[in-house]
């Protein structure tokens, strides 16, 4: 613990490098899980999709016990066959979307469909269409949820990040494998507590944004 900390007070610079690196490709992956895992979790709560919903939920806790490792072991070749690039950042973002979607799906799903069937009648009576329903009452009433969702799947992908630097994606999961590789216990905690301040940091964060875009009617509630 002593040299870990020696390290942190030596090599600043490293760290913060590693760091920036960490958090550059959780942001990006993130962003891009959150698009595709709202879209798809409002999606399937339409009408008769039950069936599509029960899968695309499956697929997704099914990609979420697939280890980092295999996965970005198996995606590798599959960008190579494409002609993109096969390692380094690509990989490693791609692995974190996928891995983002559990969550962020899940609580979209569950938010939307668990709203008061008598807000949704209220908004119907008021002359609303669904699309209106939708964004006007569904969503913000989901919000909470939603938002749990989003900071979850963030959380998870910070620790999951730290096997991208396998395949060359750097982050602060660089010094743990180069700790592991030269028998440098320094380094493993190096990497084990940066990777486990910047969650907290993070987490905290999140929960100052979630409470922020509650809407005020909700927050009276709670």
């Amino acid at each position: 613990m002593i040299e870990a900390w020696e390290y942190f007070l030596r090599y600043p610079d490293k760290v913060g490098n590693w760091a920036l690196e960490h958090v550059e490709m959780v942001l990006i992956a993130n962003a891009i899980a959150a698009v595709v895992g709202l879209v798809l979790g409002i999606f399937i709560t339409g009408k008769g999709r039950q069936q599509l919903a029960d899968t695309v939920l499956y697929v997704a806790g099914i990609i979420m016990t697939v280890p980092g490792i295999a996965l970005l072991g198996v995606l590798i070749p599959i960008l190579a066959m494409l002609g993109l690039k096969s390692w380094g950042t690509l990989p490693a973002v791609i692995a974190l979307v996928l891995y983002g979607q559990l969550p962020i799906i899940r609580n979209t799903y569950t938010a939307i469909r668990e709203v008061n069937p008598a807000m949704i009648q209220a908004g119907r009576g008021m002359g609303m269409s669904w699309r209106q329903i939708l964004v006007r009452v569904k969503l913000p009433l989901a919000v909470p949820v939603i938002m749990a969702g989003l900071r979850n799947a963030i959380i998870i992908n910070i620790g999951i990040a730290t096997e991208a630097a396998l395949v060359g994606a750097g982050g602060l999961g660089a010094p743990i494998f180069r700790g592991l590789r030269n028998l440098r216990p320094d380094l493993i905690l190096v990497g084990a507590i940066a990777v486990a301040i910047l969650a907290l940091i993070v987490d905290g964060l999140l929960s100052l944004v979630q409470q922020g875009v509650v809407p005020k009617g909700l927050k009276a509630k709670q």
